[in-house]
């Protein structure tokens, strides 16, 4: 992993921060990317530190493409940005007066349809500068496993036919893209006076919509019920069978998929800046996506479920 330049280096790069009262923090809760809070004669701004392994790795997009997603984030439900560091991957975000909800929050029917709300405002502005497919990304983190001789979750590859008819349901009818950030965990998001923010363009791009909604209840382990209130939440009256299954199924996909993001950030990335550094256990939490994945993928409803998103019969040899 590349050193990262110090705080006292990067303040000294914002030409309107120089000689000015300068204090700054590290803000918790990133898994990847380093994000300070600065506050400059007592006005807040977020400096948000894109660290170039991370999409090295396959576990992001390129920095460059990450901080104009996030330019184009801010016209609906983003943070502004202010400044590009000079010569490093550094951006200067609006600093956004809120509470960062938690995963318990985000499990409150209450709270759920300012989350599919939000969802729409992303959904309906500006197109990203690049695409995002799950089951792309899941075959590059498969490719950084076989180089980099990663260990897979036990029994990963025992489930390929189900992953198989899973990708072929999902592509019998797909919805029109739409800017996604595709990575929506309680923490990215932000609950202010206006409404709900988003945050954090890590792995943003445009893609099926249900996948956003579905990433979302994996992220925050919710219920079939909870997912019901979220899909009916975000599509309204016009929500169908086939809708509400196919946010399932992208439910499934997501853990399938990003317990292979854990693996290659515990296996690349976590020991080269420290095991816990940020007190969080990847290996872990890639055990307990996959678990989740694997009795989905067995489960004996999932036939039915790939049946209603795609109108015909998959058979996989756990159906």
């Amino acid at each position: 992993m590349s050193a990262v330049p110090s705080v006292a280096d990067l303040l000294e790069r914002v030409p309107s921060w120089v000689g000015r009262a300068v204090e700054w923090r590290r803000l918790e809760g990133g898994l990847s990317h380093h994000v300070y809070r600065i506050d400059v004669e007592g006005v807040p701004y977020v400096l948000r530190v894109l660290e170039p392994a991370v999409s090295a790795a396959g576990l992001g997009i390129a920095p460059e493409r990450e901080i104009e997603n996030t330019r184009l984030a801010a016209a609906s439900v983003g943070a502004q940005v202010y400044a590009e560091l000079p010569d490093v991957p550094a951006v200067v975000l609006e600093f956004l007066p809120g509470r960062t909800l938690s995963a318990a929050e985000v499990r409150r029917p209450e709270v759920i349809p300012a989350l599919a709300e939000a969802c729409r405002r992303l959904h309906a502005g500006p197109a990203f500068g690049n695409d995002f497919d799950i089951f792309a990304k899941r075959a590059e983190l498969l490719e950084v496993c076989r180089r980099h001789d990663l260990p897979l979750p036990p029994g990963y590859r025992d489930h390929e036919s189900a992953v198989d008819a899973l990708r072929a349901a999902l592509a019998a009818d797909p919805l029109p893209a739409v800017p996604c950030h595709n990575d929506l965990l309680a923490e990215n998001f932000i609950a202010t006076s206006s409404g709900v923010r988003i945050v954090d363009y890590q792995l943003s791009g445009n893609n099926d919509p249900a996948f956003e909604l579905g990433d979302i209840a994996a992220e925050a382990d919710y219920d079939p019920d909870l997912t019901g209130r979220l899909a009916g939440a975000y599509f309204g009256d016009g929500l169908t069978p086939a809708l509400l299954t196919r946010v399932r199924l992208f439910h499934i996909a997501s853990n399938v998929t990003w317990a292979l993001w854990f693996t290659v950030h515990h296996g690349l990335l976590a020991a080269a800046r420290g095991e816990g550094a940020v007190g969080f256990d990847y290996e872990a939490e890639a055990a307990d996506k996959w678990g989740q994945a694997r009795d989905a993928l067995a489960d004996p409803g999932f036939g039915e479920l790939l049946e209603t998103v795609s109108g015909r019969k998959f058979i996989t040899p756990n159906h």
